[in-house]
């Protein structure tokens, strides 16, 4: 199928962004007062479960994009805060480890995921902003785990997280450094110099991709940390960045790194080489206010977090914007400052719902 095919089939229209029951109780004055109330009750909720019987609540239909009776691309599947979401049943000894300690199911909560990420097993890992932690989800396991500290180092501001052969790598912004640590909490090494204020991890085959939005420019380094190169300077051009916030990697081993003050998103080789760009300031469709997280499914598509729109919108390679998702709000499939955005190889995008304290979890169903 041609990529124009493809795109006619994938896009769609898009405007502007936003997006009593009685009970009887006659017949019982003549009984004690005690068997009256009991009676009473009784009644009271034979009659109240009838009635919910016959009217039961009707449950919210799934958010699905577009709606209909355009034919569905992507559907909302759920919402991940804490421990309970992903199947986690606290032991006994874990609920008096937790008392002791304080952390409850409900500290344990996210309170603000900022920058998400899969490792190669389709494991969920989550920088919390607000509570400055790294979280990981595994879902296998049923397994919910979170850091405060890489070693001795305590976080500052984790914005970006990736793992690989069971090393997270965290971008702290505020230490100006990317901190390298085990399963175990164990310091692996850490990356500070020529970093100043790096914002925006990647993983591209053996390289850990850096955009560093105080630097303007991204730095590209071996899984040990060794520095390789960099590419990109201020500016404007084709190559050039105002403070790049997000990068990520395609299956193609394309970079895509957000451009967020120049309002646009930028396709390079794994060379540092530009191939084109997405997006422009603007605050209709196919533009963006603050462009945030981006990721690419299996077929190339592209999406981006806009977190002035607070949706998500997607595009082909040539930039042609294909769909909007989501609007302002709390419900499902709306979000509140969407950020980090993360798409594993079975297509199931992970967006992180900064204000919301969640990540969604959506999934792409259409075809190429």
């Amino acid at each position: 199928m041609s990529r124009h095919a493809h795109c006619s089939k994938f896009i769609t229209q898009n405007s502007k962004l936003r997006g009593k029951s009685g009970c009887a109780r006659g017949g019982l004055s003549s009984l004690p007062l005690s068997i009256s109330v009991a009676a009473a009750l009784a009644v009271l909720a034979v009659s109240c479960v009838s009635t919910n019987q016959q009217k039961p609540v009707a449950s919210a239909p799934v958010p699905v994009w577009p709606p209909p009776p355009d034919q569905p691309r992507v559907v909302f599947v759920k919402t991940i805060s804490g421990p309970a979401d992903i199947g986690q049943t606290p032991s006994v000894w874990r609920r008096f480890a937790n008392w002791v300690t304080g952390e409850t199911g409900e500290s344990l909560r996210f309170q603000k995921p900022f920058g998400v990420a899969l490792d190669e097993t389709g494991n969920l890992c989550v920088t919390d902003t607000g509570a400055n932690t790294v979280c990981y989800c595994d879902f296998a396991r049923k397994q919910w785990r979170r850091w405060k500290t890489a070693g001795e180092i305590q976080f500052q501001s984790p914005v970006a997280v990736a793992r690989r052969n069971g090393i997270f790598y965290v971008a702290d912004s505020q230490l100006g450094k990317v901190l390298a640590f085990r399963d175990s909490g164990r310091l692996a090494f850490e990356i500070a110099s020529p970093l100043k204020r790096p914002v925006g991890l990647a993983i591209d085959g053996d390289a850990l991709v850096v955009a560093d939005s105080q630097a303007h420019c991204i730095f590209v380094f071996d899984m040990r940390g060794i520095f390789r190169f960099q590419f990109g300077r201020r500016g404007v051009a084709p190559g050039e960045f105002n403070f790049p916030t997000h990068v990520s990697a395609d299956s193609q081993g394309r970079l895509l790194v957000t451009d967020s003050l120049n309002s646009r998103v930028q396709i390079f080789s794994a060379d540092g080489k530009f191939i084109s760009k997405i997006g422009s300031g603007g605050d209709t469709s196919g533009y963006f206010g603050r462009p945030k997280g981006v990721a690419a499914d299996s077929f190339g598509h592209i999406y981006v977090a806009d977190a002035v729109f607070d949706n998500i919108q997607v595009f082909d390679l040539s930039g042609r914007l294909l769909l909007s998702l989501g609007r302002s709000g709390t419900e499902p499939g709306e979000f509140g400052l969407p950020t980090g955005i993360a798409i594993g190889p079975d297509n199931r995008i992970y967006v992180a719902d900064g204000y919301n304290h969640r990540v969604q979890v959506l999934q792409y169903i259409g075809g190429q």
